[in-house]
C-alpha cells in the first residue's frame, strides 16, 4: 500500500511551550486514518505543519515518499494538500463558482474569465459529491454544512490527494452527515488518503481504517480501528478510564421552579407546550433536527416571545418579551453556538464572564476593575476553567474551556432556571465529562435544568426526565431509564405516547 504521508519524530515549539513532542504519522493511499486527542492534545499544530501554516522545528516530512525539506501553503496545495476546515475560508459576498474558480484557475491579470466553463466545472464537481447547490448562489446564503460541501468540491476539482477534514460534522444533520460519509468513502475508493478529525467517536467506527490519539503533544498509539474499542481509545486520549462521563443523579427534586401550559410562538413553530421542570431536577430534550427544541429554548429567553399560553416561574405568572426581562426573572440560556453567541474571542475571560450582569459589577459611572477581576477568579476555580488568568482573551480557550466561560457567563446572573442547549457540542471526552459534573453539581445545589443535546447518550446518561419533541411540540414524556430505541421511535413518530408532565 503506497504511503501518501510520512510524519516522523515531528517537534513545535511557541516559546516555551512545546506543542508537538515527537509526533509520528503515516497515511495511506485509499485510506482514513483518524486522528483523535482531547483538546490542547496537538492536533490543530499537526495539521497547521502538514498544511505548511506552521514549519516543524524537528523531525521530518515525507510526502510520496519524497522527503520535503520546507513546506508552504502554496507547495502544500501544489503537493496535492487539502483541508476542510470546521468554519469554510470561502468569500462570502461570491457565488459558489466564483470561489471554486478562484481556488482551482490560474491567476492572472490578462487572463479573460469564461464563466460558462466556470460555471459547469462548478456544476460537475458538485454533483460528484451529491451537492444539491446552485453554481450561481451567493455563498452568503448558504448553510455552514452546504459551504463545506462546497470545500470538497474545491478540494476534488484540485485533484487533492491527501484530503484533511477537521470536525466536519460539527454542524451538520443526519442527512447531511450521511451524504458526508459517503463523500468520504467515494475518497477512499479513489485512492485518496483522508485525516479524519472527530470528537464523535462513532463517527471513527463507521469510517476510519485506523486511528492514531494524541495526547499533551506525543502519539500515543495507532490502531486498527477494528483491534480497539471505544474505551481503549477514551483511555489512550485521557491517559485514564473515564468511567463517569454520566455521574449519577445525587440531587432532590423540589417544587417546580418553570411551568409551561399550552405555550406557542407561531413565527418559531412552537406550540401547544405543556411542562414542568423542578429545582434540583434535569430535562433533558430529545428529538430530531428542526423538531423545535432549539426554538422553545429561544421562547423562554424571549428572543422569539411566544405568543399563546402561560409561563410560569414559581408559581408566578410572567411574561418574556426580552432576553432582559428573562435574565430579571432568573432565567441563563447557554446557546448552542459559542463562537457566534456564547463567547466573544477577542475579549479578555473576565470581560465574557461578567457580560450579563454589567450593570451590577460596573454600577453608575464607576469602573470596578478589582471586583471584576475577583468574579472571574471565583468563577474560574469553580468551573476548573484551564487559562493564563482573567486577563486571557477567550479564543486562546480549547472549545470545552470556552464552554465553561459561556456557563460562567449565565451563572454569575445567579439564575433559578438554566437552559443548555448542546452543552457538549465540539468539545473531548475530557472536557464532555468535566461539564456533565459540572450541571450535576448545578442540579445538586437546587437550580433547575433544561438540557437540550442532540447526543442521544447524553440525554440518556444526565436526564432525571426526557421530553421528546417532534413538529413543534412534546409528544412524550419518558423516564429516565428509557431505553434509545424507544425515545427514537417517539422522536420519529413511530409509537404513541400521549404527552404527560
Amino acid at each position: 500500500m503506497k504511503t501518501l504521508l510520512q510524519l516522523s519524530a515531528v517537534t513545535k515549539s511557541f516559546g516555551a511551550v512545546r506543542a508537538l513532542k515527537g509526533v509520528s504519522f503515516d497515511l495511506h493511499a485509499g485510506e482514513v486514518h483518524a486522528l483523535l486527542g482531547e483538546n490542547g492534545a496537538g492536533k490543530s499544530t499537526l495539521i497547521k505543519v502538514i498544511t505548511g501554516a506552521h514549519q516543524l522545528d524537528g523531525g521530518s516530512i515525507e510526502i510520496n515518499g519524497e522527503r520535503v525539506a520546507r513546506l508552504t501553503p502554496a507547495s502544500a496545495h501544489q503537493l496535492g494538500i487539502a483541508c476542510i476546515y470546521q468554519q469554510p475560508a470561502l468569500f462570502p459576498d461570491l457565488t459558489v463558482a466564483e470561489n471554486i474558480g478562484l481556488r482551482l484557475e490560474p491567476m492572472s491579470a490578462l487572463r479573460k474569465v469564461n464563466w460558462v466553463t466556470r460555471r459547469q466545472r462548478a456544476k460537475e464537481l458538485l454533483k460528484r459529491i451529491g451537492a444539491e447547490i446552485l453554481p450561481d448562489a451567493e455563498v452568503r446564503s448558504l448553510s455552514m454544512p452546504e459551504q463545506q460541501l462546497v470545500e470538497i468540491a474545491c478540494a476534488l476539482g484540485a485533484g487533492a490527494r491527501i484530503v484533511i477534514m477537521d470536525e466536519p460534522t460539527a454542524s451538520l444533520t443526519h442527512k447531511e452527515q450521511h451524504l458526508l460519509f459517503a463523500v468520504v468513502k467515494d475518497l477512499r475508493a479513489s485512492g485518496v488518503g483522508v485525516v479524519y478529525i472527530s470528537h464523535r467517536l462513532e463517527e471513527i467506527f463507521q469510517l476510519a481504517d485506523r486511528v492514531t490519539v494524541l495526547r499533551d503533544g506525543q502519539s500515543v498509539g495507532t490502531n486498527k480501528v477494528s483491534e480497539i474499542n471505544e474505551s481503549g481509545m477514551i483511555k489512550l486520549m485521557v491517559g485514564r478510564e473515564v468511567s463517569t462521563i454520566y455521574p449519577p443523579s445525587e440531587s432532590e427534586t423540589g417544587n417546580v421552579v418553570l411551568s409551561l401550559k399550552k405555550l406557542g410562538c407561531a413565527s418559531c413553530g412552537v406550540k401547544n407546550i405543556s411542562l414542568d421542570v423542578r429545582a434540583g431536577e434535569i430535562v433533558g430534550m430529545a428529538g430530531l433536527v428542526g423538531a423545535g427544541r432549539t426554538e422553545l429554548a429561544r421562547v423562554l429567553f424571549g428572543i422569539m416571545p411566544a405568543d399563546s399560553g402561560e409561563i410560569l416561574l414559581n408559581g408566578q405568572l410572567i411574561t418574556i418579551s426580552t432576553p432582559k426581562e428573562a435574565v430579571a426573572h432568573g432565567i441563563a440560556y447557554v446557546p448552542e453556538d459559542r463562537r457566534r453567541h456564547g463567547v466573544i474571542l477577542e475579549m479578555p475571560i473576565a470581560h465574557n464572564m461578567t457580560m450579563a450582569i454589567h450593570d451590577r459589577v460596573f454600577p453608575g459611572a464607576w469602573l470596578r476593575c478589582g471586583a471584576e477581576k475577583q468574579i472571574a477568579l471565583d468563577l474560574i476555580r469553580d468551573l476548573a476553567v484551564k487559562a493564563y488568568g482573567p486577563e486571557a482573551p477567550g479564543g486562546s480557550l480549547s472549545g470545552g474551556n470556552q464552554q465553561k466561560v459561556s456557563l460562567a457567563r449565565w451563572l454569575a446572573t445567579k439564575p433559578k432556571l438554566l437552559i443548555l442547549d448542546e452543552p457538549t457540542q465540539g468539545v473531548d471526552v475530557g472536557a464532555k465529562s468535566e461539564i456533565h459534573k459540572i450541571i450535576r453539581r448545578l442540579a445538586k445545589e437546587g437550580l433547575a435544568v433544561l438540557m437540550i443535546s442532540s447526543d442521544l447518550p447524553e440525554v440518556l446518561g444526565m436526564s432525571d426526565r426526557i421530553a421528546v419533541m417532534r413538529g413543534g411540540t412534546i409528544t412524550a414524556m419518558l423516564p429516565a431509564k428509557t431505553d434509545a430505541h424507544e425515545v427514537m421511535a417517539v422522536a420519529l413518530g413511530q409509537t404513541e405516547n400521549g404527552a404527560a408532565k
